[in-house]
């Protein structure tokens, strides 16, 4: 659903401009999106969180602070505190994106003339491309905020991202954020991403990993009118977020289906085909566990790696169809452990034998017909 956009008073009366992205259903939970001090609601990676998370069913609030983007108010009379008091303070869970372990942090991009700051009382500084007017009253403010006192006492559920290659605000901030919580607290590393978190795939995997974890610290309703009434039926449905976009309910477990960028999607979740695999693939490390366990025999992990791909029929000795171009998937399994060469053989005639390997090589029955839209009561027409 398009972003619905609206102004609403800050502690002082000043409007700050707003946007709520909506999921198209009901919406689960509610996530306030609090920007990077240089940044506004509308930068790609606010954008690109919240619209995976609305396909998941969380609504997202992000706004311009005072004075930055469109929202009224000068920067320079702006403060660390005064930024506070734009968030609402009634939050369940947090979740920090390569954010700074201190407030001061933020001196570091103008380090250089903190001491005309203090002469002349304000400044013009040009960060991250664009002109801010930076008050003595501002940086007087940030040394008072002792953020990681606030964070041994948030008494809230923890999330921290953080890129080991942030070259912004580096890795070890995240550390001191993860040392001064108190459980429940968890860290994701974001490996490869930058600051901004540039990469649209990185800001899917975010926004992906946010709800899962969500999903344990908030008391988020089923979706009556949405959830079949069958557990065993999956549900898939078109999220209207880019050409491919899909979002995948399984019982209580909801994530996202898509294409890469370069065929026209967002790479937001894993392919149709993907998926296949991912399936065959957790069927036959299962199958080998409770053969395994059954038999007794010292398998460690299992690892199994497949790749899907388009062959000539005559390149395949085995298969009854001689013309045209088949399917082929290619599955290497590691089985580590004290194994003799008579089990290893034996575990891979037992991986021929998981059930979503026998139905991917049987005769398969699809059956497709055409359901009623559900109407504005939740039922199924006739």
């Amino acid at each position: 659903m398009p972003a619905e956009r609206f102004d609403f008073p800050n502690a002082h009366g000043q409007k700050l401009s707003a946007l709520l992205d909506r999921p198209g259903e009901e919406p689960r939970a509610y996530a306030l999106f609090a920007h990077c001090f240089t940044c506004g609601k509308d930068i790609r990676a606010a954008k690109r969180i919240a619209d995976g998370l609305t396909a998941l069913g969380i609504a997202v609030l992000r706004f311009d602070f005072t004075g930055l983007g469109s929202s009224e108010g000068e920067f320079a009379n702006t403060t660390f505190s005064s930024n506070i008091a734009d968030l609402v303070a009634e939050a369940r869970a947090v979740v920090t994106i390569a954010a700074p372990s201190d407030p001061t942090h933020v001196t570091g991009l103008f380090k250089d003339r903190l001491g005309e700051i203090g002469a002349k009382g304000e400044i013009e500084a040009t960060l991250a491309g664009r002109q801010f007017r930076i008050s003595r009253g501002f940086v007087d403010d940030l040394a008072e905020h002792k953020l990681v006192d606030r964070i041994a006492n948030l008494r809230k559920a923890l999330l921290i991202f953080h890129s080991p290659t942030d070259e912004i605000v580096g890795i070890d901030n995240a550390s001191r954020i993860f040392a001064a919580a108190r459980h429940p607290k968890s860290f994701v590393s974001l490996a490869g991403a930058d600051h901004l978190l540039s990469r649209r795939s990185d800001a899917a995997y975010v926004a992906n990993v946010i709800h899962a974890w969500a999903e344990r610290y908030l008391e988020v309703p089923q979706l009556a009118a949405e959830a079949p009434h069958d557990p065993n039926t999956v549900v898939v449905r078109e999220t209207g977020e880019g050409r491919f976009q899909q979002a995948i309910t399984v019982r209580a477990h909801h994530f996202l289906a898509d294409e890469p960028v370069d065929v026209g999607g967002l790479d937001s979740g894993p392919g149709p085909y993907d998926l296949v695999l991912a399936g065959l693939g957790a069927c036959t490390a299962m199958t080998l566990r409770l053969y395994a366990e059954r038999k007794a025999l010292p398998l460690e992990r299992v690892t199994v790696e497949l790749r899907h791909g388009r062959i000539h029929a005559a390149d395949c000795e085995d298969c009854e169809t001689k013309e045209g171009m088949i399917d082929r998937i290619e599955r290497a399994i590691t089985l580590p452990g004290a194994l003799d060469a008579e089990q290893r053989r034996r575990l891979l005639e037992i991986a021929d034998k998981c059930p979503v390997h026998r139905t991917l090589t049987s005769e398969v029955d699809i059956r497709t017909v055409e359901r009623p839209e559900a109407d504005d009561r939740g039922t199924r027409g006739g």
